[in-house]
C-alpha cells in the first residue's frame, strides 16, 4: 500500500500502489503466546499477491487496568509478522481491531470507551490509544512506509456525526508522527469502514473501505449479524433480488460501494478494501460470481483490497464449504476457482 517514497505529494495525499492481499486474523483474539505461520506469507507471495492487513488486540500485550503498560516481549509474534513481511515481500498492515476504548465486537467490556460516553470517559480511552500508537510508531520508526503501514483503529460505530471521530484520528495521527512523521497511515471509513470521512483528508491519509454488500450474500446464516443488516434470509442468487423487491447487481454495488467515495477520490485520497469477503454458507457459485463484480469495480477503479480472511470460513484455505472439490495444497485444502478468480483481478 506505501509507495517508494511515503512523503505525501503536493496535494497532501501519500500515493499508493495497488496492493492486493489478505486479512490474517491470528492476532485479533485476546491471547497471549499466538503467533502467524511464515506459511501464510509464503503462500501469498508464491500466488502474487503483496499486503497482509493484521489484526491485534492491545489485550495481547496490556493489562486494562492499566493500559499505559505495554509488555514488549508480548509484542514478539508482532516482530515476528513484520519480518515475515520483508522476507518474502509482503507489505504488513498493523490495525488495531481492539483500541484502548473500543471494539466493533464487546465494546462493553472496555474500562472507558472512546465514544459515546461522558467527556471524562473518553478522554482517558483517548490517551491510552494515543499511548499505544506512540509506543508503534516508535517501535517500528526505523521501517520505511514501503514495508509497513498502520490503520488507526477497526470499523469506528455507526454514527450521525462525524465529528467525534475526526477527533480520535486527529489525536491518533500527531501521536504517530510525533515518532514517525512519514509512517503510512490508513483510517476505517465511519460507520463500520462503510462511509467516507471528510474531516480527515487534510491529514493525508489512506481511507479504507469495506466490501460486504449486501450481507444477504456475504453474510448468510451468520448469527453474529443483527438482524436488521440482513437485505434477504433467502438462500442467495447473484444477482439478488431482496425483500424489499430491489435488485443488487454488479452496478448496485457501484452505486453503493464506488460512488460515494468518489468525492474523497477527486481530492487524491487513496482508497484501499479492508475487508470483504464470504461466508461459507453461501453457495460457492454464488459467491464466486458476487466475487467476481466486486473485483472488476474495484480493479477498474484502481483500489487493492485485503480479503478476510486466507484460510477459514471467510477464506480460500481450509475454509469448509460443503460444495467446494478442494484440491489438496501441502496438507490443507484449497479452494482452487477461487484462488484463480482473486489472481485474475
Amino acid at each position: 500500500m506505501a509507495a517508494a517514497a511515503a512523503t505525501p505529494e503536493s496535494s497532501g495525499q501519500p500515493r499508493i500502489p495497488r496492493r492486493r492481499g489478505f486479512n490474517l486474523p491470528v492476532l485479533a483474539p485476546n491471547q497471549r503466546g499466538v503467533a502467524l505461520s511464515e506459511s501464510d506469507f509464503e503462500w501469498m507471495a508464491e500466488w502474487g499477491f503483496d499486503f497482509a492487513r493484521l489484526p491485534l488486540s492491545y489485550w495481547a500485550w496490556t493489562n486494562r487496568k492499566d493500559w499505559m503498560s505495554i509488555d514488549e516481549r508480548a509484542l514478539a509474534p508482532v516482530d515476528q509478522a513484520i519480518e515475515y513481511g520483508r522476507q518474502h515481500g509482503i507489505h504488513v498492515n498493523l490495525c488495531l481491531h481492539r483500541i484502548p476504548g473500543y471494539c466493533v465486537n464487546g465494546r462493553e467490556l472496555e474500562p472507558f470507551l472512546l465514544f459515546d460516553s461522558p467527556r471524562e470517559s473518553m478522554e482517558k480511552a483517548l490517551a491510552a490509544a494515543t499511548h499505544q500508537w506512540r509506543f508503534f510508531a516508535e517501535r517500528y520508526q526505523a521501517i520505511p512506509s514501503a514495508r509497513l503501514s498502520f490503520d488507526l483503529l477497526n470499523e469506528p460505530p455507526w454514527m450521525n456525526d462525524q465529528a467525534r471521530y475526526v477527533e480520535i484520528v486527529h489525536a491518533l495521527v500527531a501521536a504517530i508522527r510525533e515518532k514517525s512523521p512519514d509512517r503510512l497511515i490508513v483510517a476505517d471509513g465511519a460507520d463500520l469502514g462503510q462511509t467516507p470521512v471528510p474531516g480527515i483528508v487534510d491529514l493525508g491519509l489512506v481511507q479504507s473501505t469495506r466490501g460486504y454488500l449486501p450481507k444477504a450474500v456475504s453474510h448468510y446464516t451468520a448469527t453474529w449479524v443483527p438482524k436488521n443488516e440482513f437485505e434477504s434470509f433467502a438462500i442467495p442468487t447473484w444477482p439478488l433480488v431482496d425483500a424489499k423487491g430491489q435488485t443488487w447487481d454488479r452496478e448496485k454495488l457501484r452505486q453503493e460501494l464506488i460512488a460515494k467515495w468518489q468525492p474523497l477520490v477527486a481530492l487524491g485520497v487513496p482508497i484501499h478494501v479492508g475487508e470483504w469477503g464470504c461466508f461459507n454458507r453461501t453457495p460457492h457459485d454464488v459467491a464466486l460470481a458476487w466475487m467476481n463484480d466486486l473485483l472488476a469495480l474495484w480493479k477498474e477503479a484502481g483500489w487493492g483490497w485485503a480479503m478476510w480472511n486466507l484460510r477459514g470460513t471467510f477464506g480460500l484455505v481450509d475454509s469448509g464449504r460443503s460444495d467446494v472439490v478442494y484440491e489438496d495444497f501441502r496438507g490443507h485444502k484449497l479452494d482452487r476457482r477461487m484462488l484463480e478468480l482473486l489472481i485474475a483481478h
